[in-house]
């Protein structure tokens, strides 16, 4: 019986080592869910400073580290437009400490553009959120003698190549944005490539080219001052920075809707609570955020997490297709 009674003990005592094993491991594991971020996360730009990219990098990075009291911390990461930077991203350990600033360029243009791409934005990303998005609009040449859409479509059908549009670059969102107003509008226009959005307005101002597609930022101001004329924005609504501005549908061009968007992505296979928490918290930003994205000519976007995989590909497969059929490539 005395044996008994000692191994009646000697089992309680197991039970309750065992009972108190499982409590740490499930502290330890509500720690480790919890804990997220526990160290800085680094949030790579994959363009050099200014622009929308590192705007929306930085920003983000700045409302992040005070709501989560851990250092969110900015890496520009240029070269082959948007390609270095987010190939570093798609290499990088998928833990939730190494995010990529992500739009159309480096989730979308690049695929078609590039024959040979070191990774695969559909295989290799998670979007966390997208929270940024502005539209473009189509300025001319003060004194282009097609004051509206339809005489400027009307003319360029009736000559083809009649008309000039700039171009930032090849494979540029403003080339990109041309290129889709002219299938969508069934014209052909000259285009004339410059390095560059500035160049671009040089010519633009002086006279030299008719038309350019830039973001709302770039050109509305040229608009506003008179030096050139507001054709049309590319946007659903119209931009508060021009009202008079009609959109494409209002003017001539129906369902021609193009807004360029920017959000945070994750390598594939990040653990989902971490992917849970920057998404929490980045939504919790965005009233913060509100006024700084206005002020650079764009607007908050708050994108609810069961549409953004389905958004994100969409985005991908038309632009994907136009870049084909346009034959637009860069290598």
């Amino acid at each position: 019986m005395a044996i008994l009674a000692g191994g009646n003990k000697m089992n309680r005592i197991s039970r309750s080592l065992w009972t108190l094993a499982l409590l740490v491991c499930g502290v330890a594991a509500a720690h480790a869910q919890t804990g997220y971020p526990d160290r800085p996360v680094k949030i790579i730009v994959p363009i050099g400073p200014g622009g929308s990219y590192d705007l929306v990098g930085r920003q983000l990075a700045d409302a992040l580290s005070k709501r989560m009291g851990q250092a969110f911390v900015v890496e520009n990461k240029a070269g082959a437009g948007t390609v270095v930077g987010t190939q570093a991203a798609s290499q990088s350990e998928p833990d939730g400490y190494t995010l990529v600033v992500g739009g159309l360029s480096n989730m979308a243009f690049n695929s078609a553009l590039y024959s040979k791409l070191a990774y695969d934005p559909r295989k290799d990303f998670v979007p966390v959120a997208l929270i940024y998005k502005f539209g473009y609009v189509m300025v001319g040449r003060k004194d282009l003698p097609h004051g509206k859409l339809a005489d400027i479509v009307a003319a360029a059908k009736a000559n083809p190549g009649s008309i000039s549009v700039a171009t930032a670059g090849v494979g540029t969102g403003q080339h990109l944005v041309a290129a889709a107003f002219m299938k969508a509008a069934g014209v052909k226009f000259q285009e004339i490539p410059y390095k560059g959005s500035p160049p671009a307005f040089t010519d633009l101002l002086a006279g030299r080219i008719d038309l350019f597609f830039d973001s709302n930022a770039a050109g509305l101001p040229y608009v506003q001052s008179g030096q050139a004329k507001g054709i049309a924005v590319l946007s659903s609504k119209r931009s508060p920075l021009a009202p008079d501005v009609p959109t494409m549908s209002e003017a001539g061009v129906p369902g021609f809707d193009v807004d360029s968007w920017l959000g945070i992505f994750a390598p594939a296979k990040t653990p989902p609570d971490a992917i849970a928490k920057l998404r929490k918290e980045i939504r919790a930003s965005l009233p913060e955020l509100k006024e700084r994205f206005e002020k650079s000519g764009g607007e908050v976007w708050d994108l609810p997490d069961d549409k953004l995989d389905a958004f994100v590909a969409s985005e991908y497969d038309n632009w994907t297709k136009l870049i084909r059929e346009a034959g637009i490539k860069l290598d």
